[in-house]
């Protein structure tokens, strides 16, 4: 790799790295699955990449990024013609805008959840997180927490209402509408 290619792989690593989260979140809302979102990402990611040279050095990578994210969605919608679990188009451009929309409230969310998941202990952080992993039973995360399934359910319940209560505090004992 050239000198000036490293230098563009790595403004391009650090701006999408800090945006990666967000632009997942909003593939995420646009089609029906998990999987689906992550073959989106992978094509979303390449894109980004291949166009990088030509984002304006002082531009919203966000926005700039969103809407690529929104074209590639269009376009694994497009593949997905035939399915019937599709969105219709035009529920799908609503999706998107409202997406864009809502955004900035998100990100303070998701940045207030960061500093409550923070504030926990180690040991519940890491229950809670292999609670929300694909593949994983809470039955085996009960077990490996010394409950029982219902005794985990109400552990649980009762952390999301912590966490929900914190974030609603936010920064400075700021409540998020």
């Amino acid at each position: 790799m050239l000198p000036g290619e490293t230098e563009r792989h790595t403004r391009f690593l650090r701006v999408f790295t800090a945006h990666e989260m967000a632009i997942r979140a909003y593939v995420r809302r646009l089609v029906p699955s998990r999987a689906d979102a992550d073959d989106v990402m992978q094509e979303v990611a390449v894109v980004l990449w291949e166009k990088f040279a030509t984002f304006r050095e002082n531009g919203d990578f966000r926005a700039w990024a969103f809407g690529i994210a929104r074209y590639e969605v269009l376009s694994w919608r497009r593949d997905k013609g035939r399915d019937r679990l599709v969105l219709d188009d035009d529920v799908l451009e609503r999706l998107a805008e409202e997406t864009v929309q809502e955004e900035p409230r998100l990100h303070l969310q998701r940045q207030a959840l960061e500093g409550c998941l923070a504030k926990m202990n180690a040991g519940q952080r890491d229950l809670l997180m292999l609670a929300y992993e694909e593949g994983v039973s809470i039955q085996t995360v009960a077990q490996q927490s010394g409950r029982t399934v219902a005794g985990f359910y109400q552990w649980l319940h009762r952390v999301r209402r912590l966490l929900l209560e914190c974030i609603q505090r936010g920064p400075m004992g700021r409540v998020w509408s």
